[in-house]
């Protein structure tokens, strides 16, 4: 994919005032510490910009180039390979997970264990949670679960044997709990194709669309970002603190856990929802070859699948309102619910190290911030700003 820099026109210069502006302030408010954003319309970047510093400690400049932990920006490259095994006919999406890992086996409180398939792991309605989504003591914390993103050096097998001790939050089909169904999903089709999880998306995902900065090892580590949690320092100051493996972050009634290290350390399982790494412009190449139908490397009827919704608006909960979910992020149903400039049909996600991007098919719009700030770059001010900008510049608002 080539985004060609080409002389912009007024909207776009609009745009990159608006966009500038919504950078500027969350950097000088200290809401965010180094971040890169990119925008494209129809193909063409109309916004490309880093900003900030990617080491505040070493006083490293952000770059174009850098590389992020990733967090659950993993959901969508891991769920588009799904589905495209599926098309394949190497996958089935309706098929029990037990078929390739028969001792999961996870139970609801009357003691029953229902299947789960896989499609239920893929639109998070399989009655798995996460533990940071749970609040202290429960039995997430008893068996001691792994989000994905914490506890370095742990298997797939063992967290898999602590996560099927856990108690389902619903029957499979019935509900809707953001969870770590793609880290099950995701060793579920390594044991399908016979090949492990990382050179299967690389083979699927990474290779075709020439996303070489990514993937479930660093690139190049003199590229990677540190990592900042938005909090108040010793002095009683608020500015984003540096993680290290440990780190901790309130989030709602639960806790998220941090080990920035845990992708450097030899059997780390490969986390399907939340364990690459990569860059900016790398997510980029996923949402404009979703956006173009699949740019000759996803099949067109994986396109349209990662594109539908698949838990209805209805029935899913703690997502803001106006919003459903579909493979790999979630998916606008009602705009004006959502209050929101985005289009229906918008696909959005983010990462819990700070990261957000959407994709507006109507308005050929894919836009990428990936920030090194947690979780101002996820769910704070920031987001939203960036978001109003893009839309405002574009319409010459």
């Amino acid at each position: 994919m080539n985004l060609a820099v080409s002389v912009a026109p007024a909207a776009a210069l609009s745009l990159r005032d608006r966009v500038d502006d919504a950078l500027d302030r969350a950097l000088a408010e200290r809401r965010l510490v180094g971040a890169v954003v990119l925008v494209a319309r129809d193909g063409e970047a109309v916004y490309r910009r880093a900003a900030g510093q990617a080491d505040r400690e070493s006083d490293r400049l952000m770059r174009e180039d850098a590389i992020f932990l990733l967090a659950s920006v993993t959901k969508p490259i891991v769920a588009a390979a799904a589905v495209e095994l599926a098309e394949r006919g190497r996958l089935d999406l309706d098929a029990p997970v037990t078929r390739w890992l028969p001792q999961f086996r996870p139970r609801l409180a009357d003691g029953s264990a229902p299947q789960i398939r896989l499609r239920h792991l893929l639109a998070h309605t399989s009655g798995l949670s996460y533990r940071f989504g749970e609040a202290a003591g429960s039995d997430y914390d008893t068996f001691d679960v792994s989000d994905g993103f914490d506890q370095p050096g742990l298997s797939i097998e063992d967290n898999l044997r602590r996560l099927g001790q856990t108690r389902l939050r619903f029957a499979p089909g019935t509900g809707f709990r953001y969870s770590l169904g793609l880290d099950v999903l995701g060793e579920a089709m390594a044991r399908a194709t016979d090949t492990l999880l990382p050179q299967l998306i690389d083979e699927l995902i990474l290779t075709p669309l020439a996303m070489a900065d990514t993937g479930f090892q660093v690139a190049d580590y003199k590229r990677l970002a540190a990592h900042y949690g938005n909090g108040v320092a010793a002095d009683g100051s608020r500015r984003p603190l540096r993680m290290h493996d440990g780190s901790e972050l309130p989030f709602y009634d639960g806790v998220l856990r941090y080990a920035p290290g845990r992708i450097e350390k030899a059997g780390s399982y490969p986390s399907g929802g939340a364990g690459m790494a990569g860059s900016a412009g790398d997510v980029l190449r996923l949402l404009e070859a979703l956006r173009r139908g699949g740019d000759g490397a996803l099949a067109p009827a994986t396109v349209a699948t990662l594109l539908q919704l698949h838990t209805p608006l209805q029935e899913v909960e703690g997502l803001d309102p106006g919003w459903g979910y579909g493979y790999g992020a979630a998916v606008l149903v009602d705009p004006v619910a959502a209050a929101t400039p985005q289009s229906r049909g918008t696909l959005a996600w983010g990462g819990v190290y700070g990261h957000s991007w959407f994709l507006d098919p109507q308005r050929g719009l894919s836009v990428v911030a990936l920030t090194n700030t947690a979780l101002e770059g996820m769910d704070g001010q920031f987001v939203r700003d960036l978001r109003d900008a893009v839309y405002a510049g574009l319409d010459g608002g």
